[in-house]
């Protein structure tokens, strides 16, 4: 049913056709300077030689997620009961983290919950495989992609002189900028300005969240934020005869009001067609549609990959509303509402880039080990990413699992030792990941698919109470990794992005002194990184 207060998005669209809408926006023609790019200069958004398009989803965990309790430094002596007293978490007694070879799968199935060991314990953390490293249990789902070769980990990142403010830190990562408070626009939105695609394609970055994230916001092209997928509010207007008539009337004049061109008309104008394209689009997605998995999930039964409510949330309704059943914690389906929405968008559109974000990481106060506020959203997490790889592993249309890259990021970690209120508070270095059917992770015998939490890294994680978990000022996670490093990689060989582009895309790119491609002393603070990762 319609609301009485929405222009529905297929009511607007016959209002536009009657009324030439098209007439409104011949001017498009003019396409302003910044614009006018050559798609030759690289291949973003361009199809390859097998006829797709390479895309990447991003979910940015907003409050800085505790990297040392998700991937869990178990070679560290300095990962322990006296730095983190009720924060610290037991290595599963069947993981076994010392032992080379695939990630620990943790067995379950319909007789015990899904977090939980035959015995009814709470799991610990999870191996995989590198002999130093293991997963927090909320992240258990992710060991079946890691295992596919398709999930690196990238540990102790972050950018020199490091901010500890939520606000300064989440706009230098996503600016791209870090310590530049002067750059106002995204480090996505300039790489959909560099394809060339922004201003003849009506979807090319598009975020599904309450509010378009900075990431994506700039001031030459118009990127696209659905807040609700079941409404596009236009007008504000009732969807009634009286209400249809003043919506004619709004577009009827708001099509004989032709001004003289004033600054960043054409960026208006561009807007106004991308808004009356996107509505059409939207209206052909059926953003309520059901996905379940095409296997016994967790050696139970195919679980319902988006659960949007309890009936649809794991094994819940299939074994006597048991809550242990729960694949996700039941606060979570606004977020699968959105992560479905992203998936289809990328799936069924032209669109290139779509996102999202997990708030609450700001852990100050009872975060908890095995289980709590920080191991459910770290559950979010985990089946996101194995979700989103069985959606386009079973569905793929325009967009396979092949094609695209999912990533996650966060302002900063969390401090090595736990505060006096059972928490962490804000410190450096924390971790990413990065998921796909291209990515190069495990394999068997050849690679750990663990960067920078393991002996062998090429910047080695020192262990001890003087080493990198106490590495910046005697008490912080030092970084091994720009974020820079690990987006630049994956804008550059994953999108298709010119070397040179990639200096517009992230501005550091080709500085002297950074290292962000081959690594070396970042001169901004004289650590050194190991540069990009062998991700792609």
């Amino acid at each position: 049913m319609n609301s009485p207060h929405i222009l529905t998005r297929r009511s607007f669209l016959s209002h536009a056709s009657a009324l030439g809408l098209g007439t409104a926006l011949a001017t498009l023609t003019d396409i302003p300077g910044v614009m006018q790019r050559a798609l030759a200069d690289g291949t973003i958004g361009q199809p390859g030689a097998n006829g797709r398009v390479k895309k990447l989803l991003f979910i940015f965990l907003r409050g800085a997620n505790d990297g040392l309790n998700s991937i869990v430094p178990y070679g560290d002596s300095a990962y322990s009961t006296v730095n983190r007293p009720t924060l610290y978490m037991a290595p599963d007694p069947g993981a076994g983290f010392q032992s080379i070879g695939p990630a620990y799968t943790a067995p379950s199935g319909p007789a015990t919950g899904i977090f939980q060991r035959a015995d009814g314990q709470d799991l610990g953390g999870l191996s995989l495989g590198n002999g130093f490293a293991a997963l927090h249990p909320g992240l258990k789902f992710l060991a079946p992609v890691y295992n596919a070769g398709e999930l690196a980990i990238v540990h102790r990142v972050g950018y020199p002189r490091q901010s500890r403010s939520h606000f300064d830190s989440q706009n230098y990562w996503e600016t791209g900028s870090p310590r530049d408070d002067t750059i106002k626009d995204g480090l996505l939105y300039r790489a959909m300005v560099e394809s060339g695609l922004a201003t003849t394609n009506a979807l090319t970055g598009v975020s599904l969240q309450s509010s378009l994230p900075l990431i994506l916001r700039g001031s030459k092209a118009a990127m696209t934020n659905l807040s609700d997928t079941s409404r596009y509010n236009l007008l504000g207007v009732p969807n009634n005869t009286a209400g249809n008539n003043k919506a004619d009337r709004f577009l009827r004049d708001a099509d004989a009001l032709r001004g003289a061109d004033r600054k960043n008309r054409e960026l208006l104008e561009l807007q106004y067609e991308n808004l009356s394209k996107t509505l059409q689009i939207f209206a052909s997605i059926n953003f309520n549609a059901e996905f379940s998995d095409n296997e016994n999930t967790d050696g139970d039964l195919p679980y319902n990959l988006f659960p949007t409510s309890n009936v649809t949330n794991g094994g819940w309704a299939a074994h006597g509303n048991n809550p242990a059943k729960y694949v996700v914690p039941t606060s979570t389906y606004e977020l699968f509402t959105q992560l479905r929405a992203a998936a289809l968008v990328l799936n069924k559109t032209d669109a290139i880039i779509a996102g999202t974000q997990i708030d609450g990481f700001d852990t100050h106060v009872a975060q908890g080990a095995e289980t709590g506020t920080q191991a459910n959203l770290l559950r979010r997490i985990g089946w996101s990413v194995y979700a989103l790889r069985k959606y386009f592993q079973q569905n793929p249309d325009k967009c396979r699992w092949d094609d695209l890259v999912v990533v996650t990021l966060s302002e900063f970690g969390r401090t090595t030792i736990e505060n006096s209120d059972f928490g962490t508070d804000h410190a450096e270095a924390s971790a990413m990941l990065v998921a796909g059917g291209a990515i190069k992770g495990y394999r068997s015998g050849q690679r750990s698919g663990v960067f920078g939490c393991g002996p062998s890294d090429s910047v080695p994680w020192l262990t001890g109470q003087t080493g990198s978990m106490f590495g910046t000022e005697g008490r912080y996670l030092k970084r091994a990794y720009d974020y820079r490093s690990v987006l630049g990689k994956l804008i550059r060989d994953h999108l298709g992005a010119t070397p040179a582009q990639l200096t517009q895309i992230i501005p550091g790119y080709g500085k002297a002194g950074e290292n962000l491609q081959n690594g070396g002393i970042q001169s901004g603070d004289g650590v050194r990184v190991a540069g990009e990762p062998d991700l792609i």
